[in-house]
């Protein structure tokens, strides 16, 4: 994941999934569960995100996907307090 501030008062996302990944269904099934779980997500305003999938993440599933993007996003301190 990379992550840089932008002067916008929203945040935005982007994935990069290349061939190394897989064919293109697998590719496709993997942007797909990280377009839902940020969607999910409550995103701190102002960032510029880009998540880049390694080939593992073919073999994962939701969960373990979701886990991995909410500790990256805590590790860079881009979600919202719920508190």
């Amino acid at each position: 994941m990379k992550a840089m501030p932008n002067s916008l008062n929203l945040s935005r996302y982007g994935f990069s999934v290349t061939k190394k990944v897989g064919k293109a269904v697998q590719r496709n099934r993997v942007k797909r569960l990280l377009k839902e779980i940020m969607r999910l997500q409550s995103l701190k305003s102002g960032w510029d995100i880009v998540f880049m999938a390694r080939s593992v993440a073919v073999n994962a599933d939701y969960h373990q996907l979701e886990r991995v993007v909410t500790k990256l996003l805590a590790r860079a301190q881009l979600l919202e307090s719920n508190g």
